[in-house]
């Protein structure tokens, strides 16, 4: 009976601080979490940030460098009693960890579940998600646990990764791995430490013993990685592909694809509140102004997948994404406030013209505050064209009109009423 050997990626797990690579920002000398671990004392917390970049790793290291007792729980498979059985445990070894993994995918009650013994100091919460914990973790817990951002890791980061796994497998399988091309492997990895190891793993697990060396180029990499997505894929990341694929699809209003991608995450397993989020922000950023009525039915399927729940929430989110995809389309409101933002970022903080502000007191009339200004509703049309923006960007266009019916028609009541400062 041969014994299955664990993934590259938990072989080479780090076991001490010293070898955890990334999170500088967090675990570097002089760094917050760094301090925390250096004086013993670390709070609840909440790591925040996409696969593969060390969530679990940076748990087990706490604990262990802390020499703390240590509790593992995954939400996809734990319930309110496993959370109890921990509590329990924890009531005999003081200072314990409890680790949950993906806690964005407890419920409310699971997570309320949490709070006593948190609050308590019964045990250390570290949870660990991919998901904004301001939308996914109840605010009672949130405020009890100090969140942390990780980052992809950088392309010098997934590099000592990379240089750490060639030099495992060589000493491992006695065999000469010469890297020619790094691109494809940086590229499919997206700063995925796990990722570029399973890619490591695949490329070389066909390799036999040889005097001649594995060249690892980037059309090998993607060859491999085609040929084997599933095991590239271990951890179940892909569902960033899918999600990515499904926007495209509603975005290119296209709804076959649109459903067909929808399809692949109900039956993979995809949480239904990740996939309504993502229909709010599409309706937003794709359909905007061209249709108004589509962030309303967004919305609306998002808060009726809370009332309803699964699986005829299924039924809902088939409805909002073919309504989407069928929608026209207009990305002017996303490419207004990034333009807006750029502009801030350039000029900085320039002053608000002195009509435009308030003057709740006798001082700033003096001064001229609000002076000049004129009030659009004593005017016909309820309008009078007067100067908004500060003296520095004055004649601005940050907002253009979408070639789509519903724009076509603000387009031209701007001009109306601005003549030739919004002609478009």
């Amino acid at each position: 009976m041969t014994t299955k050997q664990a993934p590259l990626a938990e072989i080479l797990r780090p076991q001490h601080l010293e070898e955890y690579i990334g999170q500088q920002h967090l675990v570097g000398e002089g760094a917050i979490l760094r301090k925390a671990i250096e004086s013993k004392v670390i709070p609840s917390m909440i790591l925040w940030g996409p696969p593969g970049v060390g969530k679990t790793t940076l748990a087990m290291l706490i604990s262990k460098q802390l020499h703390r007792p240590f509790y593992v729980l995954s939400a996809i498979s734990s319930g309110v009693k496993d959370v109890r059985a921990v509590f329990a445990k924890a009531e005999e070894n003081p200072d314990a960890i409890l680790f949950i993994d993906e806690i964005h995918r407890f419920s409310k009650s699971q997570q309320d579940s949490l709070l006593g013994a948190v609050e308590k100091g019964i045990i250390t919460l570290i949870g660990a998600t991919t998901e904004n914990p301001s939308f996914e973790v109840i605010s009672p817990l949130l405020s009890r646990c100090q969140t942390y951002i990780l980052k992809p890791l950088s392309r010098a980061e997934l590099t000592q990764v990379l240089n750490h796994g060639v030099a495992y497998i060589q000493k491992s399988k006695g065999i000469t791995i010469e890297v020619v091309e790094d691109e494809a492997l940086m590229r499919t990895s997206h700063g995925d430490a796990r990722k570029m190891l399973n890619a490591l793993e695949l490329i070389t697990s066909q390799q036999v013993l040889t005097e001649q060396p594995l060249q690892i180029t980037n059309d090998k990499v993607l060859k491999t990685i085609q040929q084997n997505i599933a095991l590239y894929d271990k951890g179940g990341e892909i569902h960033y592909d899918i999600i990515s694929a499904f926007i495209k699809s509603v975005r290119g209003s296209d709804p076959n694809a649109a459903i067909y991608w929808l399809a692949r995450m109900v039956e993979g397993g995809e949480d239904p509140k990740f996939i309504a989020r993502r229909l709010v922000i599409l309706a937003a950023e794709d359909i905007g102004n061209a249709n108004p009525n589509a962030l309303l039915l967004a919305n609306a399927c998002f808060d009726t997948l809370h009332k309803i729940g699964w699986p005829e929430g299924r039924i809902v989110l088939a409805q909002t994404t073919l309504y989407l995809a069928g929608s026209p389309k207009s990305n002017s409101a996303y490419l207004a406030i990034g333009k807006a933002q750029e502009t801030v970022k350039k000029t900085g903080d320039l002053p608000v013209p002195l009509h435009l502000r308030n003057a709740p007191t006798k001082l700033m009339k003096q001064q001229g505050y609000g002076k000049d200004y004129k009030y659009a509703h004593d005017y016909q049309g309820n309008f009078i064209p007067i100067e908004f923006l500060p003296d520095n960007l004055r004649g601005s266009v940050f907002f253009e009109p979408g070639s789509n019916k519903r724009e076509e028609e603000m387009r031209l009541r701007f001009a109306s009423l601005w003549g030739d400062k919004y002609s478009y």
